[in-house]
């Protein structure tokens, strides 16, 4: 029977962990189908969908790390959870990097068993929303122009499009740079009536007025030097279609008011010009900044913004929607994968963590980028933290946590030494128990961590549940 927590499948040899794991993972709520041998449950795995597996490293026969291969074979989505004894985690570790999702060793935690697999479901669940919407995107990319989101934020920005996009109302869309104002307004303009008809963007910039006028509205011959034949303006371009004004706030207030009388009259004269010239164009603007308060300093017309005011529509920045970020990542990973013919790309947990913790002050543009960056330097077939650049990295600030002095004070010696210990502790964990890396994330020799580590005779535990994308 299905459940809502998912499909596990254990492959263990020994009676007594199979047991163990199908009573613990019964009890959080999972469907469990058990398996003997490396055989048996690649059986299983070829008749039945599984949401993750957890495969003994040690049985007879065919051994886990053949398992695991196969089941990556079968399906590369599958989060495969290794299970190994202490004295073969460097055989684990070797697992991580052949593609396993993660590893527990013997004996466990029945709290740390049940963190890795809430990860492991979450990722198939992930993966399989990606397919959906990679399939959605090759069908209706069209429409939606490859706004990619599932937050709730974005949600409330798909449904405001769809019941905005049929009128001609014009649309105002908020938004700090990097959100992807203009796949709104393509969004609005693809969802319309007017679909089939030109959509312009007017790049508003910092242009003089004449020449922005003239970008606009066009000019007949000689209405300035240089004007040796008429031309037709933006707004002549997009009859019957969308007009997209990107930063309207740029535009000058002298401009403003042939601007204005455009929505009002639906009209318009060429610069230089004496004959009315009349269009039926569906206005969408966007800005990054307040209108109303250049309003209220005199740098924008108010009666063109109450016009402009009509709909609007407000695009979260990606700090307000990070969990947006993995389908992101994944849409960013296809394209240009594609581009650079790098299709088994995929992005290491660490990594993404990394892109989780950072506040994108440049939004989604700023994570193509970074995307695009890993894609092209990247020699294997995963992209790790080493490819995430410095500015993102270097968001992580390390905190002392506050501390209260006790009334009757305290050794100096244990309170450092144990710091000393739960910093390496933790630092292991991030590090996925390889000490080379935690060694590098501390800046200190491998041979000084290694001392440290069997001084407070500290042992390796797994990563703790934090990667909840």
């Amino acid at each position: 029977m299905a459940t809502a927590r998912g499909t596990i499948l254990v492959i263990d040899d020994e009676e007594v962990m199979r047991e163990v794991l199908e009573a613990l993972l019964e009890r959080e709520g999972y469907d469990v189908r058990m398996a003997v041998n490396g055989m048996e449950g690649l059986e299983l795995a070829r008749a039945h969908a599984f949401d993750a597996a957890i495969v003994d490293v040690m049985m007879p026969g065919m051994d886990g790390l053949s398992v695991l291969g196969e089941l990556r074979a079968m399906d590369e989505d599958l989060p495969v959870v290794m299970v190994t004894a202490f004295a073969s985690v460097e055989t684990a570790l070797s697992a991580m990097k052949r593609g396993a999702f993660d590893y527990i060793t013997k004996p466990f935690k029945n709290d740390e068993v049940a963190a890795v697999l809430r990860n492991a479901v979450e990722r198939t669940r992930l993966a399989r929303e990606n397919r959906i919407l990679r399939q959605h995107l090759q069908t209706h990319g069209s429409r939606f122009a490859n706004i990619i989101g599932r937050s709730s934020k974005m949600r409330q920005v798909f449904d405001l499009v769809i019941q905005a996009a049929p009128s001609r109302s014009t649309v105002l869309v908020y938004g700090e740079s990097g959100t992807g104002k203009e796949l709104v307004a393509r969004a609005l303009h693809n969802n319309s009536l007017r679909a089939d008809k030109p959509f312009v963007t007017v790049n508003s910039g910092n242009l003089p007025p004449d020449l922005l006028e003239s970008n606009l509205f066009g000019h007949v011959k000689g209405a300035f030097t240089g004007a040796v034949a008429p031309k037709k303006g933006l707004f002549e371009v997009a009859d019957k279609g969308s007009i997209f004004f990107d930063e309207i706030g740029n535009v000058p207030l002298e401009t403003q008011a042939k601007l204005l009388r455009v929505i009002q009259e639906r009209e318009f004269m060429r610069l230089g010009g004496v004959d009315t010239i009349k269009v039926d164009v569906r206005i969408i603007a966007a800005t990054n900044v307040d209108l109303r308060t250049m309003v209220d300093e005199g740098r924008f017309r108010e009666d063109l913004y109450y016009r402009l005011h009509v709909i609007t529509v407000n695009l979260p920045s990606l700090r307000q929607r990070k969990e947006d970020i993995p389908l992101l990542v994944q849409h960013f990973l296809d394209k240009y994968g594609e581009e650079n013919n790098r299709r088994d790309l995929e992005l290491a947990p660490e990594a993404l963590d990394l892109l989780l913790e950072y506040d994108w002050p440049g939004n989604v543009r700023e994570l193509e980028n970074v995307i695009e960056r890993a894609v092209v330097l990247c020699t294997g077939s995963r992209i790790g933290p080493d490819l995430i650049p410095d500015t993102v990295r270097s968001t992580r600030r390390f905190q002392i946590p506050n501390f209260v002095l006790p009334p009757e004070g305290i050794s100096f010696k244990d309170v450092t030494s144990d710091f000393e210990r739960r910093l390496i502790e933790t630092t292991l964990e991030a590090a996925g128990g390889v000490q080379k890396r935690a060694a590098e994330l501390l800046h200190i020799k491998p041979t000084t961590l290694n001392e440290m580590i069997k001084r407070y005779d500290i042992r390796p535990r797994r990563k703790k549940d934090d990667a909840g994308a």
